[in-house]
């Protein structure tokens, strides 16, 4: 009878001690950004962005990953014995960008204790003794993403440290002395102690420190001055039925509805509340451009720092790099100077310049950044340094030319014009977005070549004049890019990835892709040296770029249309200017500025295919216009009016695809 009375004693005593923590916060009370702790009735403040949300019991909190933290002053803190046990539940969203803890009582002297989440989904249990901190540390991926995870720590001074994880003991470490504790340090939950540089960086002199926090959310921590056994934490994360938290999956801004229409459009893009409720903007701060007759958008957004996205039917992304510099004397310390490191947008905009029914013209405007938050080299008399205007004319095929524009003198020696980004969503593998024949590069005389990301298999002329990339993405519609007659393509497979850009507000000159828990940019080339150009003052270059279901021969004849337009003659009245390869378009005036007839002939070839062409026509001054197509009536054509100052201009976009002589007459049509 005696054995049993002591059993029950044992058990009882047990559950009373597993239910009577020093310290918990079950974040069921919040109220004026404060969080009541159970054991004391004190309240904590809540910093940042958070939110209520469903926890493993009744209410949690949501974290950021970026603002949100959980203050104790150090003269609230309760302090246990010889021995102590720390638990939580904690479900994530994505990983922190280095060691993060669940909760802390470290100071800037090594003092405390903290359970810490890391990059790679770790679990940390430290204790600082002797003036080192002493690590429990479990494997990579121990914390998986979107899943409740029960985490424990249980500290006995002078014998061990152990941490549990789902009620199961993953690793013990032996302790000969105690720990330390911090007289001045607050507790802290759900974000590091003092600002820290990212794990993984590649550059660390162009790399800050900076805060950051858990992304996700955090229920029923406690402190308890006793050490737990292996079946009191079993029953702990017993206690609860687990369930999935309500973190959805990430994914990059997607166009809910199609406009089924042709044009450029402001708007809002969304990626996640946490992520969107840092950015101080109201509405319409991005474009996005849509095409009727194809599921392809092309995005401005400010998660990619406005640098323009070709996004799939089946959401793959890509993007290009931006004017590139670096290492310029004292600038040495600061890595890459690019549109990459403007993580606030401070000096990256987009605004539409034209928008009609034939073509929309988009300009970015953005100043090389380093990730310091300094431009390149600013004049010392004025001020002004580098800065780039690019122009996007976009037309109903899915196509678009990349104007990029700059003043002379202001980008130094290193320059790096052009460099291809396949995007990865969060969870996406290289593996997933495209083939193992990853690009396909070819010369405007038709030779073409699969480049792999064998080694084996790669081409050993790196060097060769191509001019046209196609990304062999797994999508029914690809990327590609043709240049201008006279490119440098270097062509090569890197591999990995890096996840310092997109999205990531990370103060980084790059950070290697470990997990794919957050979207990452694959630097796979190619790289080009376009053609350069002067006007006046000015250096640009031009590249025509898109997304269609091509094949490669194609595509080659397509950007033999635009590298060797079609000559073109027109009858009297008018003048042409030429052909305009930045904005793939043929020039022309009318005279007399009058609405009038134009008959025009375009003198296709195979050589010079007549692939969609386009014709801007000023001082047209009528509001629209028909025409025929060699003397018959022809429906399948874009007519859009710019209305200037001086006129009406009108832009005509004929969808035709001939390799032979075409006339084409535009009449006014009111």
């Amino acid at each position: 009878m005696k054995s049993i009375y002591l059993f029950l004693f044992l058990f009882i005593s047990s559950v009373a001690m597993a239910q009577d923590p020093v310290m918990k916060w079950d974040f069921e009370t919040i109220k004026n950004a404060e969080s009541i702790e159970l054991s004391t009735n004190i309240a904590d403040t809540i910093e940042g962005n958070f939110e209520e949300a469903t926890g493993i019991a009744g209410k949690g909190l949501r974290l950021d990953g970026f603002t949100t933290r959980v203050i104790r002053k150090q003269k609230d803190i309760i302090i246990p014995g010889t021995e102590f046990t720390i638990e939580a539940w904690v479900s994530l969203g994505e990983y922190p960008l280095n060691w993060c803890p669940v909760i802390t009582t470290e100071s800037d002297e090594v003092k405390g204790y903290r359970l810490l989440i890391g990059p790679y989904g770790q679990v940390s249990f430290e204790t600082a003794i002797s003036e080192q901190w002493v690590a429990c540390t479990s494997a990579d991926e121990t914390m998986p993403l979107r899943k409740w995870m029960h985490l424990a720590a249980v500290y006995t001074a002078g014998k061990a440290m152990t941490l549990y994880v789902n009620g199961k003991a993953i690793r013990t470490v032996p302790i000969t002395s105690t720990l330390t504790w911090s007289k001045k340090a607050n507790c802290v939950i759900g974000m590091i102690a003092a600002p820290a540089r990212p794990s993984d960086t590649i550059r660390t002199w162009g790399t800050m420190k900076d805060y950051f926090g858990l992304d996700g959310i955090i229920d029923e921590i406690m402190v308890f001055d006793k050490a737990m056994t292996a079946d009191q934490v079993k029953r702990e994360f017993e206690k609860y039925p687990v369930s999935d938290p309500d973190i959805a999956p990430r994914k990059l801004p997607t166009i809910e509805k199609h406009p089924d229409s042709f044009g450029a459009f402001y708007t809002k893009l969304k990626y996640y509340p946490g992520w969107d409720n840092l950015w101080r903007v109201d509405e319409d701060p991005d474009i996005v451009a849509c095409f009727d007759n194809s599921p392809v958008k092309l995005i401005f957004w400010r998660g990619v720092r406005y640098g323009p996205c070709w996004v799939s039917e089946n959401e793959n992304w890509m993007t290009d790099q931006s004017l590139e510099t670096w290492g310029n004397g004292k600038n040495d310390i600061e890595g890459c100077f690019e549109h990459m490191q403007d993580r606030h947008c401070r000096f990256s905009h987009v605004r539409m310049i034209e928008n009609n029914a034939a073509r929309a013209v988009v300009h970015w405007r953005y100043a090389p950044v380093s990730s310091h938050g300094h431009t390149w080299l600013p004049d010392p008399k004025t001020g002004w340094e580098c800065w780039v205007d690019e122009y996007y004319t976009i037309y109903p095929d899915g196509s678009a030319v990349r104007k990029v524009s700059w003043n002379k003198d202001t980008t130094g020696r290193a320059l790096q014009l052009q460099e291809s980004l396949p995007i990865t969503q969060p969870g996406q593998d290289n593996d997933d977005l495209f083939e193992n024949d990853y690009v396909h590069v070819a010369d405007y005389d038709y030779n073409i070549r699969a480049v792999s990301v064998d080694l084996r298999k790669q081409p050993s002329d790196w060097k060769r004049t191509y001019t046209i990339q196609q990304f062999n993405f797994k999508s029914k519609n690809k990327p590609y890019i043709c240049f201008e007659p006279g490119n440098r393509m270097t062509v090569r497979w890197i591999g990995d990835g890096y996840n310092h850009f997109p999205v990531n507000q990370a103060r980084c000159d790059g950070r290697w892709r470990k997990t794919l828990d957050r979207p990452s940019h694959t630097s796979s080339s190619p790289c080009s040296n376009p053609v350069i150009h002067e006007n006046g003052n000015r250096l640009f270059w031009n590249g025509l770029y898109g997304m269609n279901s091509m094949n490669m021969t194609e595509l080659v004849s397509f950007g033999r249309s635009w590298a060797y337009p079609a000559e073109l003659s027109t009858g009297s009245g008018f003048v042409s200017k030429g052909y305009d390869r930045s904005q793939r378009c043929y020039q022309i005036e009318n005279l007399s500025g009058k609405p009038s007839q134009i008959k025009i002939n375009l003198k296709g070839s195979k050589d010079s295919p007549v692939a969609n062409p386009a014709f801007y026509i000023k001082n047209w001054n009528a509001n629209g216009a028909r025409i025929l197509v060699n003397g018959k009536v022809y429906a399948n054509y874009r007519a859009g009016i710019n209305r200037e100052l001086e006129g009406n201009d009108l832009v005509v976009f004929v969808t035709i695809n001939e390799v032979v002589p075409v006339n084409i007459t535009i009449s006014p049509a009111d």
